[in-house]
């Protein structure tokens, strides 16, 4: 039965190989291009490199610890490894192709809108297909080699660990190297985004494709894979005699891939309509998803619980693009929350600022009402596993929606080369319209990810009880029980301070990029001249080691936190700890990514020519608002996803020692 969600695994895979060589054909541009790009490559492969040293000697130390403490089933402590290397794997493939698409979506503007888009889609559809190949293909294989979900589950804890690092990790490179250029490029020395006279011009760029890329792939690669996890563990605790129950998960995933490869093709350019070539894709895929759905059900013999299954299924895909269309509302300049800030922007940076606070908290609401709902409607057609597989269902069309993400950095950045090269204005003209639909898609997707994290972590949480209830224990987990109180106030004040942690963290390292920056136009005059070259590797290496200093102490927090408060206050206090994290955690994650998505846009619509356009006090403001967003966003709020996950997967883990 898993012979089939394999085979969709390496088809995914092989289709990410066939669309990386289609982008790698193209042409690279003139040697001042490749030269931009060459540095930018070298700097994202050296940072990826040392970080995954970092992380290797964190994973060798829980590998061990898992090896001693499950001494009976070693199968944790390698599926652990197995998780991390695949996690890891997915985000360094994917970055290594988006680094080389940059370049050559810059060259490709030169000649039509049309042709740049294409390229840029493909080079995200590569990392899109690449997660979900390596994510599918790392749980059904492991499960057909062990048959073990117990192994499963340190999978997911190796790929949820990772995840942690390099979202908090990218995040504080990026947005260090991005604010610091900022403050003194723009605000100081009044010169472009990306002139090459900054010496962060290249960190900055680097930035995009370590955070967002490498980030954003093992981020949506653990969710995947935590979640089909978890479904088939519930599946497995609420019906023990039905085998294909545990393994309809995977299943689910494979058709969702075929369907998403095939829903590719229909991402087509027709005039300017960016995000709608995007939303056909994704709207194909989604139909194709149900329809293989349906017939997946009925082939395995699920008759009885056809409609209600199925229609758990359809509430996941309803809750995917619900979730995108609210969050294009809350993150494009076409719409209200962006204007508003925007025009706020014209009495100063203080209104800009408490402007985009009051949108990002706005923008909680109508997410928190899709995710209740979701959940409430899938429980009442199907109960616990209801609630899984909707999960699951939306989980499954993780390789659309990664290549609609990844599409954000690559136009990111081949607006950042088409600047330093000096290409032609029709050409800048196409790589800013595709940049700025690409900071909506990567805000869509952290939207995304969060959703989906908040129902698997629903699943993840029913998933501890039951297996409190497998070990023998009944544990009421009621708000009169001072334990489960207490539990729910320490859990969700973690998220608050992983965040914490995380901004300041981008605050030290930023500094640290201001000051290098300022003593580089000090001492070497001939910059802003032209006749002198900045030293762009003193900037990547400041950020660098800083993004790896940084990283640790919150990564140690999320995995220690929960293990002290179950050890100490009980299985009663871990229980509300969860729940308590689930919920801050979302509500602080939406916020802070649709907050910094539409402070990012309320600049780029200023830029425009709107409100008096660049160099305007408007645009200053605006400026400001987007360096406050920019660690809200690309930061703190991305990585809260897989903090939540990680806490509900040692609570799993610790259950059996709790009783």
């Amino acid at each position: 039965m898993t012979v089939f969600p394999l085979a969709a695994s390496v088809l995914s895979i092989a289709y990410a190989v066939f669309l990386a060589f289609q982008v790698l054909k193209s042409s690279a541009g003139n040697p001042q291009m490749q030269e931009i790009a060459k540095a930018i490559q070298e700097g994202a492969s050296a940072y990826l490199k040392r970080q995954y040293r970092t992380i290797a000697i964190v994973a060798i130390a829980i590998f061990a610890v898992l090896w001693f403490v499950f001494p009976e089933n070693k199968g944790v402590a390698f599926g652990f490894l197995i998780g991390a290397a695949a996690s890891a794997l997915a985000g360094f493939l994917g970055m290594m192709i988006s680094v080389r698409a940059n370049v050559r979506v810059a060259e490709a503007a030169k000649d039509t809108l049309s042709k740049a888009f294409s390229l840029a889609f493909r080079g995200g559809a590569v990392t899109g297909f690449f997660v979900v190949g390596l994510a599918l293909f790392a749980v059904s294989g492991y499960y057909m080699i062990t048959r073990d979900l117990q192994a499963l589950i340190g999978l997911g804890f190796g790929g949820s660990l990772i995840s942690v690092f390099a979202r908090l990790g990218g995040g504080i490179y990026t947005k260090a190297a991005d604010v610091g250029a900022d403050i003194v490029g723009k605000v100081e020395a009044g010169i472009p985004e990306d002139d090459l006279r900054n010496p962060a011009v290249i960190a900055d760029n680097v930035g995009d494709n370590v955070g967002d890329d490498a980030g954003m792939a093992a981020d949506l690669f653990e969710t995947y894979a935590v979640t089909m996890v978890a479904a088939m563990l519930l599946g497995s605790l609420l019906f023990p005699g039905l085998g294909n129950a545990v393994a309809l998960p995977l299943l689910i995933g494979g058709v969702a891939v075929i369907a998403s490869i095939v829903g590719s093709f229909a991402v087509k350019l027709f005039g300017k309509g960016i995000m709608k070539a995007l939303y056909q894709g994704l709207l194909l895929s989604s139909a194709l998803s149900l329809i293989g759905f349906f017939y997946l059900l009925k082939q395995q013999g699920f008759e009885s619980s056809l409609l209600p299954w199925f229609g758990s299924m359809a509430v996941g895909i309803a809750v995917t693009l619900l979730m995108v269309g609210i969050t294009e509302y809350y993150t494009s300049k076409n719409f209200r929350p962006v204007k508003t800030i925007a025009e706020a922007s014209k009495t100063g940076s203080g209104t800009n600022v408490i402007m985009g606070l009051a949108m990002g908290m706005e923008s909680t609401a109508a997410p928190i009402l899709v995710i209740v709902a979701g959940a409430l409607i899938a429980y009442g057609l199907a109960g616990l596993f209801g609630v899984a597989l909707a999960a699951v269902a939306m989980l499954s069309l993780a390789g659309i929606v990664v290549a609609i993400d990844a599409f954000g950095p690559i136009t990111d950045n081949a607006g950042g080369i088409a600047e330093m090269a000096n290409l032609s204005e029709s050409a800048r003209e196409s790589t800013d319209s595709l940049d700025a639909v690409g900071n909506t898609t990567k805000a869509v997707t952290k939207a995304y990810a969060i959703a989906s994290a908040g129902l698997a972590a629903l699943v993840l949480f029913f998933s501890y009880t039951q297996e409190l209830f497998a070990a023998g224990a009944q544990f009421p987990f009621q708000l009169g029980n001072p334990y489960v109180l207490a539990g729910l106030f320490l859990g969700g004040a973690l998220p608050y301070i992983f965040a914490s942690l995380a901004m300041r963290a981008v605050g030290k390292a930023a500094g640290s990029v201001v000051e290098e920056v300022r003593r580089q136009f000090r001492e070497i005059p001939g910059i802003m001249a032209r006749t002198a070259k900045p030293n762009y590797a003193s900037a990547v290496d400041i950020v660098t080691k800083a993004a790896l200093k940084e990283m640790i102490f919150p990564t140690l927090l999320v995995v220690i936190s929960p293990i002290a408060v179950g050890f100490i206050l009980g299985p009663q206090a871990l229980g509300g700890f969860v729940i308590g994290t689930i919920v801050t955690g979302l509500f602080v994650a939406i916020s802070m990514t649709s907050g910094g998505g539409a402070w990012d846009n309320a600049k780029k619509f200023i830029e425009q020519g709107n409100f008096g356009g660049k160099g305007s006090e408007a645009h200053k403001a605006a400026v400001t608002g987007d360096t406050v967003g920019d660690p809200y966003k690309d930061t703190a709020g991305p990585a809260i996803n897989p903090l939540i996950k990680v806490v509900n997967i040692i609570a799993i883990l610790l259950a059996a020692f709790l009783i």
